[in-house]
């Protein structure tokens, strides 16, 4: 039989057994900390990515999206595993690969799971409700929301950080016109540390918080179309997918836990794999290893593209 009214603790105990690490739940309001985002925008922060700028007046507020929202269940799943850091590791030939990107396409595995907890509400509760799943695709500031939903404060480096699970955690969120108890929101627990904005490469993060993407590895190598700008081809160093830099130094970290989900294991050509044998892949061989990766975002001309600026870094490094 079903229940008559979904609890924000029954939502998150489900949450769990579906394989999220944490769960908590926002309310669809209009946060201050929201309103940043305009501003970041203005001072040309987002580079190319043009598409912010298009669905800004539809991120200020997840009821520009879904005018029925009440609730804003945010989900967080731990995606790091048992291998070493970048900052570890001393051979210029070594292909810097951001973690998140080892493994399958986190888009379709939490979309999987979102739509199964969904389903799983819809089954529970004799309420009508209307539900919109996203994962990091759609035009909602996610950070924000997880602050609010107590999974995390937004660090100086700009990731969301749980005090028990670090900060690599994909996020997912579930738009509902359901009227959920809230969480408290988290809190910010930096302190004075700023070992993010010191060690950060290209010096990309201006200010607590505050992440210029022009600058930024991500970006230059993920987001960023064309040749990359020539002042900064040497701060890309031997990086070919992202950077972890500013998490990697960062001190809730260092005991991060590690997750044993098949889905996030570094796939064989992902493994620590050395500029060389990335440059002598096939096409064949490339597209075969993109196959449901986050790594298709950048393209296979993207990453030739990365391949040869970190080859010609590492010949300056010898």
């Amino acid at each position: 039989m079903k229940s008559s009214q979904l609890s924000s603790a029954d939502i998150k105990a489900a949450a769990l057994r579906l394989g999220f690490d944490a769960c908590g739940i926002a309310p669809a309001s209009d946060h201050p900390e929201l309103k940043f985002f305009t501003e970041w925008l203005a001072r040309g922060y987002a580079g190319s990515m043009a598409y912010l700028g298009r669905t800004a007046s539809r991120r200020a507020d997840v009821r520009e999206v879904m005018p029925n929202a009440q609730s804003v269940i945010v989900t967080a799943t731990v995606y790091n595993t048992n291998h070493p850091y970048s900052t570890e590791q001393t051979d210029p030939r070594r292909a810097g690969i951001a973690r998140y990107a080892w493994g399958d396409d986190y888009h379709d595995v939490i979309g999987k799971r979102l739509d199964a907890l969904v389903a799983w509400m819809r089954e529970t509760t004799a309420e009508a409700f209307d539900a919109r799943p996203y994962v990091d695709t759609g035009p909602v500031q996610e950070r924000v929301y997880a602050q609010h939903a107590g999974i995390g404060w937004i660090g100086k480096n700009t990731c969301v950080i749980n005090p028990r699970l670090g900060s690599w955690v994909f996020l997912g969120e579930i738009l509902c016109s359901l009227t959920l108890v809230p969480d408290v929101p988290s809190f910010d627990q930096c302190g004075t540390c700023a070992l993010c904005l010191e060690a950060c490469p290209t010096r990309a993060i201006v200010a607590p918080g505050q992440l210029d993407s022009t600058r930024c590895i991500s970006y230059l190598t993920i987001e960023h179309r064309g040749p990359m700008p020539e002042d900064m081809l040497s701060e890309v160093g031997s990086h070919v997918y992202g950077c972890d830099v500013c998490q990697e130094v960062c001190p809730w970290n260092q005991m991060a836990p590690v997750s044993a989900d098949a889905a996030w294991q570094p796939r064989p050509a992902w493994d620590a794999p050395t500029l060389d044998a990335l440059d002598v892949m096939s096409e064949g061989e490339m597209s075969g290893a993109l196959e449901g990766s986050a790594m298709r975002r950048a393209k296979p001309e993207g990453l030739r593209r990365n391949i040869r600026v970190a080859l010609a870094n590492a010949a300056k490094a010898r």
